[in-house]
Order: structure tokens, then C-alpha cells, then sequence
């Protein structure tokens, strides 16, 4: 089967050598007889995954004792509600760093537990930034900070983690750009993902947090108590066992390519050819991220009107491009370039812009 040049922004790509192995072995495990998914979640079959795939993700990002890795479920959009739930105190402030629509998301559903406070937002210029913040300008009685790592809709990423001189714990959703760079991890307390952009496929959420900041959660319904979840290793319910395995795939995939290095190296490469040739094109494409923003994982850009944005969209659809439209919500293209997908489509790509641009 001919692969498709996959450029969507989420679902992702799976790369070929894990969908490859999945196919021979997810469905007569271990010569079980029994496919992954029909495995017990209480056997030694699929523990053997569990446990893996967490050691796995724990040493590519170089995860320290002091932290939980969990997998969890209901989307990273759970976490939204899962986070305040569990830390945000009456008479305390979620502070949230509004960088884009997810962000903006995560706290309109904080407030429904209590009162959320903006420390810096980039909404003014269309997102077009990643917001300038002092964690300094905080409220004392914050009980957190929140930020999401990457936007993919406006195709901007912090580029580095701010330092956190405050006692205040810090919260990242790095939904879309986990597992593609190393994290220094004494400036996050929390950090949640859903799988299906770098880490697997949809179904499994993980969560890495500090074992100081799971001792002092509130009460409340265990299925939402993180303390719950990680006195049973993930196992207090039936965990989403297929997706888990694909992530154990994901991560000796990524271990066996050079590990986060490996991943920070593969995203360089392909960001740079496509904003090389966006920035080479005496502006017939239009990036949306300053440049100081922009995102390895998704490059966000602009023809001179929709029409032309449309002749593109349907001319690369012809030639077996996937997923170059920009969300809904904001329009223009956008190419998703998640860890795996390969250079080649990345170089098919800017040859195909270069084309397009030549004879339009």
C-alpha cells in the first residue's frame, strides 16, 4: 500500500516500521492466541506492555524519581477539568498563559472549580506569539500555572520552558509536541498529552507529575484523583490496552532513532525546510508565527487570498497530501510535521509549494 503524505494535525501519523510490527504480532500476542486488545489488563502479557511503554517514556525524557508517569483517558481536553479538580482550592487562583485556543479552553474549564486568573495572553495579535510572561506577576494565592507548550492551530511553541523562581507549581499541556524534544523538568510540576500526535494513537492520556504535588491534591471521586490512579499504577480501571501498546511501539520506535535528541534533530530538519522556503518565497506563502514562535511540529501559513488557498488545498489533495488545511476556526494551510513523519514527505512537500508557486 502506498503510504499517503500524512500532514494532519491530529490524529498524526503512526510510523510505518509500528504499524508494520502491530500487524504481525498485535493480534496473536506472544503467540497467546489473543489479540492485545482481549488480553486481561491484570495478566503478565499486558502488564509487560504497561510497565514498558512507561520506562520507555520516562528514559527518553529523562523523567527523574521524583515524578509519576501515568496513562490515563478521557483525552488531553479531560485534563482541562482533571487538573483544577484536584489542585485548585477555594479561595485560590488557576493562573493560566493564554497562547492559543487550547489554552484558552483549559481555563474556561478551570473556572467552572474556581477562580482563574490571565497572566499573559497573545490573543490581541491573532495568537500570532508566544505571550511575553513573568511568572514573578502571578497572584500569591495561585495554586498553579498553566501553559500549553505548542499550538496547533496557530502553529507556535514556547521554545524553551521559562525558569520558575516561584513556589507556584507549573502545569503544561504538551499534547503536540511530547516526546519530540528533551524537557528540563525542574521547571513543570505537571505534564499531560494526549498520544495521537507524537506518542501513539487516540484512546490513552499520559500524565507525568511530581509525586510533592500528588501529596498535596485534594479529595475527591477517585476516578478523577491522580493520587488514585498512581497508587494503582494505572490500573484502577481497564486502561485503553491497544493504544497503550502502540505507545510501547511509539517508544522503542523513538529509542531506536536517537531518543528526544533524535527527535529534536528530526523536527529541525523538517521545520527548517518548509519555513526556508516559506521565507524564500518573496512572500507568495505568508507564515502566521513570528518567527521567534514557531513551531517545529506545525508550520502555519498564508496564500494571497482563499481562492488561491483553495487552488492549493485541491491541487495538493490530487497529488496525495493530507491534512494541509489550516482548523477551521482560523482557516489558511497548515502543515502537522510530528515526529513520524519522514523528511521525504517534508521534501515532497516544499517541492510540491515550489511548483504550485511557479505557475500560479
Amino acid at each position: 500500500m502506498k503510504r499517503a503524505y500524512n500532514f494532519n494535525a491530529g490524529p498524526g501519523p503512526v510510523p510505518e516500521a509500528v504499524l508494520t510490527r502491530a500487524r504481525d504480532e498485535m493480534f496473536n500476542f506472544e503467540q497467546s492466541g489473543a489479540a492485545v486488545m482481549e488480553l486481561s489488563h491484570r495478566s503478565k502479557l499486558y502488564e509487560s506492555i504497561h510497565f514498558e511503554a512507561m520506562e520507555q517514556i520516562r528514559q527518553i525524557l529523562q523523567v527523574p524519581d521524583y515524578m509519576e508517569v501515568l496513562f490515563l483517558q478521557g483525552g488531553a481536553t479531560l485534563q482541562f477539568s482533571m487538573a483544577p479538580r484536584n489542585f485548585l482550592r477555594e479561595g485560590q487562583t488557576g493562573t493560566y498563559v493564554l497562547s492559543g485556543s487550547w489554552s484558552e479552553k483549559a481555563q474556561k474549564e478551570a473556572a467552572y472549580f474556581g477562580h482563574t486568573e490571565i497572566l499573559s495572553s497573545s490573543k490581541d495579535v491573532n495568537y500570532a506569539h508566544i505571550p511575553e510572561t513573568d511568572y514573578q506577576l502571578a497572584s500569591e494565592n495561585s495554586a498553579y500555572i498553566h501553559l500549553t507548550t505548542n499550538n496547533t492551530i496557530f502553529g507556535t511553541q514556547w521554545q524553551t520552558i521559562p525558569d520558575n523562581q516561584t513556589d507556584i507549581p507549573v502545569f503544561a499541556d504538551m499534547s503536540s509536541d511530547i516526546l519530540s524534544r528533551r524537557i528540563n523538568w525542574s521547571n513543570i510540576d505537571l505534564a499531560y498529552a494526549g498520544a495521537q500526535k507524537n506518542a501513539g494513537i487516540a484512546g490513552v492520556t499520559i500524565v507525568i507529575i511530581s509525586k510533592k504535588l500528588l501529596a498535596s491534591a485534594q479529595d475527591g471521586p477517585p476516578s478523577t484523583s491522580y493520587q488514585v490512579h498512581a497508587d494503582k499504577q494505572s490500573l484502577y480501571h481497564t486502561p485503553p490496552t491497544g493504544a497503550v501498546y502502540i505507545t510501547k511501539l511509539v517508544t522503542d520506535w523513538i529509542l531506536e532513532n536517537g531518543g528526544a535528541i533524535g527527535m529534536e534533530e528530526r523536527a529541525k530538519k523538517k521545520s527548517e525546510m518548509l519555513y526556508d522556503l516559506i521565507d524564500g518565497s518573496n512572500g507568495f506563502f505568508r507564515g502566521h508565527a513570528a518567527k521567534d514562535s514557531r513551531s517545529s511540529m506545525n508550520v502555519t501559513f498564508r496564500l494571497e487570498n482563499e481562492e488561491l488557498e483553495k487552488q492549493f488545498l485541491r491541487e495538493a489533495a490530487a497529488e496525495g497530501f493530507m491534512g494541509l488545511n489550516g482548523h477551521r476556526s482560523v482557516g489558511g494551510c497548515r502543515a502537522s510535521i510530528y515526529n513520524a513523519v519522514p523528511p521525504e514527505h517534508v521534501e515532497a512537500l516544499c517541492s510540491f509549494m515550489e511548483k504550485f508557486r511557479k505557475r500560479a
